[in-house]
């Protein structure tokens, strides 16, 4: 039987890549004592693999699939060493994407990027910053961070870091005040070009990245149900936006209707209140799984 290496993310993103993949319709079971949790489908095997080294596997070929930042496709310069599938908008906390920025102490004399000259930078991001900052002219000395990045500038061991954020909350909390954004990175779907090539692969591979994107699409709607008077049809049918057009139906009572439609979930707080007030009955909304 053929089978498909897919990478998850360890880490900060494992939990919401499981919960994701559990809403396409893969449930996945992580296991405390090793990398390789089990998986409801015979066709995928997969493993834990740090988001740092992803790109590195994937493009070797020890995995065929992986998720992992754009951010570390290109620290490793692997943007033509595995075949970029696609962007998925989704994160530990929220559906935004991080961003990679300079951050110093408020104090500091640094209030641009110009103004590296000369300094000192930590960051985990090690290769990518010295590619930007060598690209732009700036002579400086980046050094890579283990770990509390921020903490190294507040205790002056560097004049400067760049670190990840998706807020920027933790960078204040730190008493610390971003610069200059250097790189907004989201997570991706990336294979391995052989992989690619190979039709049965491919084919589990646009099957996987369908239902996911699918799951994420529906996380950002959601179905309204409500029944309209007849003579009341047309005002409500112009307040409700939908994927196509709204689904109409007439009930047992010929002066009713049901009405159904997909909508924003951002739309739902303002179209339930102008719904009523334009006579529409027993509203209901449902969260979607997936739309396709």
């Amino acid at each position: 039987m053929s089978q498909l290496k897919l990478g998850l993310p360890k880490g900060s993103l494992e939990q919401a890549t499981i919960e994701l993949f559990s809403q396409a319709g893969w449930r996945i079971s992580p296991s405390s004592r090793n990398y390789f949790p089990s998986i409801d489908d015979p066709e995928i095997i997969c493993s834990l693999v740090r988001p740092q080294e992803m790109a590195r596997y994937v493009a070797d070929g020890t995995l065929d699939l992986g998720l992992t930042g754009l951010d570390w496709i290109l620290e490793w310069d692997c943007e033509d060493k595995v075949a970029q599938i696609g962007a998925l908008e989704y994160s530990k906390s929220s559906n935004r994407p991080c961003r990679w920025v300079l951050a110093t102490r408020q104090d500091s004399p640094i209030q641009k990027i110009e103004d590296l000259h000369g300094k000192r930078v930590a960051t985990e991001l090690l290769h990518y910053t010295k590619r930007y900052l060598t690209e732009r002219g700036i002579e400086a000395e980046v050094i890579f961070s283990w770990g509390a990045t921020e903490a190294k500038v507040v205790e002056g061991l560097v004049d400067a870091v760049v670190e990840i954020t998706e807020t920027g909350s933790t960078i204040r909390a730190h008493g610390l005040r971003i610069v200059a954004d250097l790189l907004e990175t989201r997570t991706m779907i990336i294979a391995n070009h052989d992989a690619v090539r190979d039709s049965w692969k491919k084919s589990k591979i646009d099957q996987i990245t369908l239902l996911l994107n699918a799951a994420l699409t529906a996380r950002h709607k959601a179905i309204l149900k409500m029944n309209v008077p007849v003579a009341r049809s047309a005002e409500v049918l112009a307040i409700l936006p939908s994927l196509q057009s709204p689904t109409v139906n007439p009930l047992s009572d010929p002066a009713w209707l049901a009405v159904e439609t997909v909508v924003d979930r951002v739309q739902v707080r303002d179209l339930i209140w102008r719904l009523k007030q334009a006579g529409a009955v027993g509203i209901l909304e449902f969260d979607l799984k997936k739309v396709v």
